[in-house]
């Protein structure tokens, strides 16, 4: 693909995923006034006439915009997680479509597949159930874009992907206590029982679950591969293959940030998914993608990144 030549929309462009997604394509070509990033101020993705003007004279749409935060946030806002996502992408997908876009592609996310999948998660027990209570609204809006996708290039020959990233961390993720996934909430508290002279921090839940983590740097190559090599609408994971339970992960992060206190687990908050982790083998049969940083040196970046900008940004 000759990325120079492209004219692209990359939603979500300013976002976590999305810069890294962005240094990725420049890194590959792409020119800088050729990409797109709309904003929400200006670019309300909900409203169809946005998504509209968003697609016009695209070669390539990656849409990684969406409503989305960690358990807290699932539980408090299930309405606005599942009616901002659906109709931002169903919008966008049918715009694309009637302006002819060469290439889409849609991120969906590890929260839609059912709350017992066996472990490793392989794409094709996607539909085998239901998917865990608190993701459901935002883990069923993601998966209809599948349904589009699918049906889009039977009945159009639209080429559209679809591509499921399992837990994303590392630099520029969010640590607002509100939004915030498990990896930046838990660097934030440590940081601040440390600040405190605390003698212990307080995390959610039992500590049971195990979760696997992707680190965005990987993440944002492996859109970048699929959007080049990979052409049908399949689902495809994305992600380390690697399992760890929250309570080692709160030991390392403690190892890591030097913190010598203790554990207290709120069994008041919920577990969320038992277990998650993917099975990766499709992606790296389809387009050669393979994660390249272990899950330590991606806690280190995350760190060493929240550290140098935690002031600056208000963190």
């Amino acid at each position: 693909m000759n990325w120079g030549k492209k004219n692209i929309l990359l939603t979500g462009g300013a976002g976590f995923l999305g810069s890294h997604v962005n240094e990725e394509l420049l890194s590959r070509g792409a020119k800088e006034e050729n990409i797109m990033i709309p904003r929400f101020e200006n670019c309300d993705l909900r409203e169809k006439e946005n998504c509209k003007e968003a697609v016009k004279e695209k070669d390539i749409v990656i849409h990684l915009a969406a409503n989305v935060g960690g358990i807290g946030y699932n539980q408090k806002y299930p309405a606005d997680l599942f009616y901002d996502n659906i109709v931002m992408n169903t919008h966008l997908m049918e715009e694309a479509r009637k302006e002819d876009v060469g290439k889409y592609v849609s991120l969906g996310t590890v929260c839609a597949y059912p709350n017992y999948t066996p472990v490793p998660f392989k794409e094709e027990d996607l539909w085998n159930g239901y998917p865990e209570e608190t993701n459901a609204p935002y883990g069923l809006a993601k998966k209809m874009q599948l349904v589009q996708s699918k049906t889009y290039r039977e009945q159009y020959g639209f080429n559209s992907i679809f591509l499921i990233p399992v837990n994303l961390y590392g630099p520029r993720d969010n640590f607002d206590p509100e939004r915030s996934h498990v990896v930046p909430a838990l660097i934030k508290k440590i940081y601040a029982a440390k600040q405190e002279g605390k003698s212990h921090i307080t995390a959610w839940g039992t500590g049971k679950p195990t979760r696997e983590f992707f680190y965005v740097g990987d993440a944002a190559r492996g859109i970048a591969e699929a959007t080049e090599k990979y052409d049908k609408s399949e689902p495809v994971n994305l992600g380390s293959g690697e399992e760890i339970s929250i309570k080692a992960l709160v030991e390392l992060l403690k190892e890591l940030m030097n913190f010598k206190g203790g554990i207290k687990w709120d069994t008041s908050k919920l577990d969320g998914q038992p277990r998650r982790k993917l099975d990766v083998s499709k992606a790296k049969k389809e387009f050669g993608f393979e994660a390249e940083v272990s899950f330590e040196e991606g806690l280190r970046k995350t760190i060493d990144w929240y550290l140098e900008n935690k002031d600056r940004l208000g963190l």
